[in-house]
């Protein structure tokens, strides 16, 4: 698991990271749920869309499993324009769709960040050395 993440930064890029995550799960959440108040127009595709939207959206926003999260981002925030035309007033038109699917790509590259539920079950390790030696057999 080690292998999908990078670093966890912290600081300012830590918390750049965690902006752009927060942006992308926010409009991810707003699209699902704007999908999903839409009832009378909504089919089972799009209805199911919207609920992977939301799903990934609180991924991104607690910060877990964010590299494979991030991608997903991208793939249904990219299928939800593609299901369905967007009615005047969603949040999914076509500039929308290509910010947050450019959000997702750098999320997919440069990793959680320091604020993440990721960093703390995936991130840095303290290993301490001991300077005893053990006692040689002479």
């Amino acid at each position: 698991m080690q292998r999908i993440f990078s670093t966890f930064p912290n600081g300012r890029p830590g918390a750049g990271l965690f902006l752009l995550r927060c942006v992308l799960g926010i409009t991810l959440l707003a699209q699902g749920a704007q999908h999903l108040f839409k009832w009378h127009d909504l089919t089972s595709l799009i209805g199911v869309v919207a609920l992977v939207l939301i799903v990934i959206s609180a991924l991104l926003l607690v910060g877990f499993l964010t590299p494979l999260a991030s991608v997903l981002a991208g793939l249904a925030s990219l299928s939800s324009v593609v299901i369905s035309v967007p009615a005047s007033g969603l949040l999914a038109t076509k500039p929308t769709v290509a910010f947050a699917t450019a959000i997702a790509a750098a999320l997919s590259f440069l990793g959680p960040g320091a604020f993440s539920l990721d960093a703390r079950l995936f991130g840095r390790r303290e290993i301490v050395i001991s300077n005893s030696r053990p006692p040689s057999d002479l």
